[in-house]
């Protein structure tokens, strides 16, 4: 119930406001976002870079209705990339995009305006020596996200998919995904979603983010395991050794700020771990969606909330 609350509200506007009024929040921010700048964001990059881990950057913004405001954040990803490619960063850093954030939700053609934002972002990533990685949002954009990540592949082969596990579709999507190149990130899903769409109950996810391992495991692509779960990452080196797969031929992602040092201990045992960094001014809507996946890190924002004046 406290999840549904909280994956509610996380787009409003005047909750919002109060939140980012709190003197609080620049602390609690930090530990899940690495700034609002790119220097931040490279540094946090170099930082992790340094200890063995791998890093995929989200410059935050979503449903954007703003041709303007689609176009900065278009610019911001090739700030980005230049100051990845002038520190040396892009064999271990790539990009995560969310299309509604370069345009999607445009009336008209969003569709169109995305792919070509998307498409200059893909280019100017290959230009600097890494890739892009579409991120996906809630199922109303999943077929649109999809068409376009078709329309990329054309091009850009590398581009990287995610799948929600939370949704019916996934297991199918994930036969069609998983092909010889295809680089896959799957992940339970953060958004409200429908009982029509998406399974609600923990157990039900869980056993679906299992079948849709199997599939990718057993798949020619390169799967991208995104959980912070003990018992799912176990199941999925298990998936991995079953498959025959090498370390190198997948890996594991997490959330920045969370489970730092299962991040290094798998990375200390040889495997590819890749931590997703967010950074940037629109942090409200992701930090809310955080709160909501996991109790401890509700329960970490409310100590803070008492701890820090």
């Amino acid at each position: 119930m406290l999840r549904r609350i909280l994956l509610g509200v996380s787009r409003s506007p005047q909750i919002k406001k109060a939140v980012s009024a709190m003197p609080v929040s620049s602390g609690i921010v930090a530990r899940f976002v690495a700034g609002e700048t790119t220097p931040e964001a490279v540094l946090a990059t170099e930082k992790l870079v340094s200890n063995g881990l791998h890093v995929t950057l989200d410059h935050l913004g979503e449903d954007v209705t703003d041709l303007a405001q689609a176009t900065a954040t278009a610019d911001a990803y090739l700030e980005l990339l230049r100051a990845l490619a002038e520190a040396g960063l892009t064999a271990n850093a790539e990009v995560s995009v969310k299309l509604s954030a370069v345009g999607q939700a445009l009336p008209g053609d969003g569709e169109k305006i995305a792919l070509e934002n998307a498409r200059t972002i893909c280019h100017a990533a290959r230009n600097a020596g890494t890739t892009v990685t579409l991120d996906m949002e809630d199922h109303t954009t999943t077929d649109s996200t999809l068409s376009i990540l078709r329309e990329l592949r054309q091009d850009f082969p590398e581009t990287g998919a995610v799948l929600q596990a939370y949704l019916h579709r996934t297991e199918g999507d994930c036969r069609d995904l998983a092909t010889t190149g295809s680089r896959v990130r799957l992940c339970k899903g953060a958004y409200k979603e429908p009982e029509s769409v998406a399974y609600q109950d923990k157990r039900a996810v869980d056993k679906a983010y299992v079948r849709a391992m199997k599939i990718l495991m057993n798949g020619e692509g390169y799967p991208m395991i995104a959980s912070h779960d003990p018992r799912l990452i176990a199941i999925a080196g298990s998936l991995a050794d079953r498959a025959g797969r090498e370390r190198g031929s997948y890996e594991y992602q997490m959330l920045y700020g969370i489970r730092p040092e299962e991040q290094l201990r798998l990375s200390r045992d040889g495997q590819t771990v890749r931590v997703y960094i967010p950074y940037g001014e629109d942090w409200y809507g992701y930090l809310v969606r955080r709160l909501a996946e996991r109790p401890a890190n509700l329960q970490f924002f409310a100590r803070s909330l008492i701890s820090k004046k």
